[in-house]
């Protein structure tokens, strides 16, 4: 059976000098099958939101239909969740939802999923978790470490209360990377172990004989891998939708620190 872990190995597609930059040092300029994945998703994404907004319809058709989905569901979060300042965070949050979603549900097509691994993902959550302390900061200066010492809580509490919030604050970028790269890893491993059961048992069946005894058990393997498939395009979105969530959660405690929102 086929190692399931070989489909997240990042291997050399094309191979170009290296070279050293001022203050970063040596960089490797090979492009790789996650450079590629990961241009083949922007790509997709940036051709689709064209097809929706060029030839945007009063009626719509079922591409347009399906952008305005996500552009509402995404708009409606933002609002939601920030309140009336959401719409200014909205471009954001929805270009890396559409950008998760677009590297999950190209993962599901092709042999090499960018979201499997935790360097892109890491990547993904320090820029929303540096944006956060970004508009934080400018926003509401000194203020800002309010986040970190809770009114509600009784006077003699709030320190230690105030220390597990800050440390919350900062595993959010952690959590954010290992949600995402769990979820998406977690998935494809055990499709690919039910893969090779379907394979290694079908083979045993078809040398006859005692071999017969692993038809059920492939068959099983088979219904396994349709039902996983089913799931994990589910998960695919769901995982992009609760990245988008969170975001905006986080966005939130910064743009209404202090307010009831």
């Amino acid at each position: 059976m086929a190692d399931p872990i070989h489909q997240f190995k990042i291997e050399t597609v094309l191979d170009l000098p290296d070279v050293t930059l001022p203050l970063i040092g040596h960089v490797d300029l090979a492009i790789t099958n996650s450079h590629i994945a990961m241009t083949i998703a922007f790509a997709i994404v940036v051709l689709f939101l064209n097809a929706v907004t060029s030839k945007a319809q009063v009626v719509p058709g079922r591409l347009q239909a399906v952008g305005e989905q996500l552009f509402g569901l995404i708009d409606n979060l933002t609002d939601s969740i920030i309140g009336h300042e959401g719409r200014k965070y909205f471009p954001f949050v929805f270009s890396i939802f559409m950008l998760i979603l677009g590297m999950n549900l190209l993962g599901m097509m092709l042999t090499f999923t960018v979201t499997s691994q935790l360097a892109i993902t890491a990547a993904l959550a320090l820029i929303t978790f540096g944006l956060v302390l970004i508009i934080g900061f400018v926003k509401n200066g000194p203020r800002f470490f309010l986040l970190f010492w809770p009114m509600g809580a009784p006077l003699a509490m709030r320190p230690f209360v105030g220390l597990i919030e800050f440390f919350s604050f900062m595993l959010r970028p952690i959590t954010l990377a290992l949600r995402l790269f769990g979820n998406m890893m977690g998935g494809h491993v055990a499709l690919k172990v039910f893969a090779g059961f379907v394979v290694t048992l079908g083979a045993m069946a078809a040398g006859g004989g005692l071999g017969l005894l692993g038809l059920p058990g492939a068959a099983l393997s088979l219904s396994m891998v349709v039902g996983l498939t089913a799931l994990e395009f589910l998960v695919a979105f769901l995982q992009a939708f609760v990245f988008a969530v969170l975001t905006c959660i986080y966005l939130n405690d910064v743009v209404n620190l202090g307010d009831a929102h």
